[in-house]
């Protein structure tokens, strides 16, 4: 069974070990690219990458679920997406465009495959 359509685990292909347990192979993150329609926020008190990626992914299906893209996406990737953002920090948001035709993109799974 694949993964859910913006999964971030929908470029990866299931897998069997010798026992029949189901393992993912790796996934290649799309890392930050300067595309003229990205934003950059400055992260505020309390502010996380799911509510960030509610507040600018609501248009999508469960936005907030988008928050892999954002945690991927900086220059400096976020490891630990359970933790607050840092007020000042610049959190480098890319559009919508950019999930669903580039990151979510048939292009880049034929590229992986």
């Amino acid at each position: 069974m694949s993964p859910h359509v913006g999964s971030r685990h929908t470029f990866c292909v299931g897998v069997r070990d010798d026992a029949g347990r189901l393992h993912l192979t790796e996934r290649e993150p799309y890392r930050f690219q300067p595309h003229v329609d990205n934003r950059i926020h400055v992260a505020t008190e309390g502010d996380t990458l799911f509510t960030l990626a509610g507040r600018y992914f609501a248009p999508l299906p469960r936005g907030c679920g988008f928050w892999w893209v954002i945690a991927d996406f900086q220059p400096d990737p976020v490891l630990d997406p359970t933790l607050a953002l840092e007020p000042g920090r610049q959190i480098h948001i890319p559009s919508l465009r950019v999930i669903t035709d580039v990151i979510l993109g048939e292009e880049r799974r034929s590229e992986q495959w």
